[in-house]
């Protein structure tokens, strides 16, 4: 069942027990159920043609989707999954190496940015972003789970989005999850933007779920 809209956004901050890092991990969902997956991508031999970089530069190497910043670019790298959803459930396998510390999953509406979940050395946070075409509007940080992402090693990432809320989970057990009027719209696809020499992406699934 879809949740009717906060009138404003309702904070969570998590601690994540300690677990073992894992490549595509299976996880529970948080807000509904699913059947199959519509989406399975495995990066097997290319960058797959749904799939654009706005900015850096992204290629398949040895059946793994990587990303790099470009310098020239004087821009986070941005990798766009161009997959048009409302409420939908995601999940994939990543993997920071070198001085990237982290890195943005992102979605936008019709307007411009939306929200992204953040993954950051020690925590990951659900924000909403800024609408820029509001002078008055501002970032806003909805939820917060502690967790460690320091070391260069795979972990699954699972996100879902029903209604107004959302929640992201990964296998080390960080768990975060926030609800807020403006997340309830149609999107245009997912997008990944990083910082720094690496970013690893593998295993994708996307779940669509009905309105």
């Amino acid at each position: 069942m879809i949740r009717t809209a906060l009138l404003s956004a309702t904070v969570v901050t998590l601690l994540a027990p300690t677990a073992f890092a894992e490549k595509n991990a299976t996880m529970n969902l948080l807000l509904g159920k699913s059947s199959s997956p519509t989406v399975i991508e495995n990066f097997d031999n290319e960058v797959p043609q749904i799939a654009k970089a706005a900015k850096g530069k992204w290629e398949v190497v040895d059946g793994i989707l990587t990303g790099k910043e470009l310098a020239s670019d004087k821009h986070a790298a941005v990798l766009s999954y161009n997959k048009q959803n409302h409420n939908s459930v995601v999940r994939f396998s990543f993997k920071v190496d070198g001085d990237t510390k982290g890195f943005n999953f992102s979605l936008n509406h019709k307007g411009g940015h939306l929200c992204r979940v953040v993954v950051a050395p020690t925590k990951m946070t659900i924000n909403l972003d800024k609408d820029k075409k509001d002078p008055q509007s501002k970032a806003k940080i909805l939820a917060t789970a502690k967790g460690d992402f320091s070391g260069s090693e795979w972990h699954t990432m699972q996100v879902e989005f029903v209604g107004d809320t959302i929640a992201a989970q990964v296998d080390n057990g960080a768990v975060a999850k926030a609800s807020h009027e403006k997340l309830d719209t149609n999107k245009p696809g997912y997008r990944w933007v990083m910082r720094g020499d690496s970013l690893s992406i593998d295993d994708l699934h996307i779940w669509e779920l009905p309105k």
